[in-house]
């Protein structure tokens, strides 16, 4: 028995068990890496006439994945909650808008900003602790996330 009441075994399964979701959750989101990747740098080549569409469309998509629905108000969750809870949403979306297959350049650009939600939520919920590379893609877009909504909140103001 440890001094909290469970037998050592049972933490190092629960360690493995906890490591294996975080392993699996790097591994899905990965997958969404090409697509985020594509978002930033359309976003990052486009003229400053076009980069408010970009603010606009992950804006709204960063609110349509925030948890609203949940029994606790929004304030008394956990920031780790609101970003799993986000990052879990926005990838669900794009793996259901992936596997319409409906390749056009509208649907891509929407299912792009899904990803780089995901990617932004993952990151400011630490699940890239161990990846660099996946790091610096989700602290750009955490930034990009970042500008959008201070661009639509004093654009709506």
């Amino acid at each position: 028995m440890t001094a909290h009441g469970g037998s050592g075994s049972e933490m190092v399964f629960g360690w493995f068990a906890s490591e294996r979701e975080r392993r699996r959750k790097v591994s899905l989101i990965a997958n969404l890496e090409p697509r985020a990747r594509r978002f930033l740098r359309i976003y990052l080549n486009a003229d400053e006439t076009r980069k408010p569409e970009f603010y606009q469309v992950v804006q709204e998509a960063s609110e349509q994945c925030r948890p609203s629905g949940s029994s606790l108000p929004p304030l008394e969750l956990e920031d780790a909650q609101v970003a799993g809870t986000t990052s879990s949403a926005a990838m669900q979306i794009v793996m259901e808008r992936s596997a319409l297959n409906k390749s056009d350049r509208n649907s891509d650009f929407l299912t792009d900003a899904y990803a780089t939600v995901a990617v932004a939520y993952h990151r400011a919920g630490g699940v890239y602790i161990r990846d660099k590379e996946m790091q610096e893609l989700g602290t750009a877009a955490v930034h990009l996330l970042t500008i959008a909504t201070s661009y639509v909140v004093a654009h709506n103001e």
